[in-house]
């Protein structure tokens, strides 16, 4: 079973510099929650405290088999693990005018819950429009090589 929860909207909206990949630090039935796959990090964040990175907004839905009662907020913050020096560059980055740290993906690996994060900068209207016009650029291409190959 290998859960990947991606968001496809960062992508749209942000012009993708630096990766990194981050811990995150949860409790057990989230963690059987995002097993389920029922995480949004549509409108989610990392917003930087006291020298720590927290992902913020990161919405995920309580676990559906639970036993009993447990109250526990699905857009809580969440403490990303970093080391100290990749904490230090994207807050250094993000200190410039239009960048941010926006969560890309959410995976599994080898047994543990991983985040791709990556430092952004922000996409003007007319930014998105050019992207949209070389998705589909590309993709008449793609069907013009195959229509012509086919013959």
């Amino acid at each position: 079973m290998n859960v990947s929860i991606e968001n496809r909207k960062a992508r749209h909206d942000y012009f993708i510099y630096d990766k990194y990949e981050a811990g995150i630090s949860l409790v057990g039935s989230e963690v059987k929650s995002i097993r389920e796959g029922k995480v949004n990090l549509k409108d989610s964040f990392v917003r930087f405290s006291k020298g720590e990175a927290y992902l913020v907004n990161c919405h995920i839905s309580p676990y559906s088999k639970i036993q009993g009662y447990v109250d526990l907020n699905p857009t809580r913050s969440r403490k990303l693990l970093l080391h100290k020096e990749q904490i230090g560059r994207m807050m250094g980055k993000i200190s410039q005018k239009g960048f941010a740290v926006v969560p890309l993906k959410m995976y599994f690996k080898k047994g543990l819950i991983k985040v791709e994060i990556a430092v952004a900068k922000g996409k003007k209207q007319f930014d998105k429009r050019e992207t949209i016009r070389k998705r589909i650029h590309e993709r008449e291409s793609q069907i013009a090589i195959k229509k012509h190959s086919r013959q």
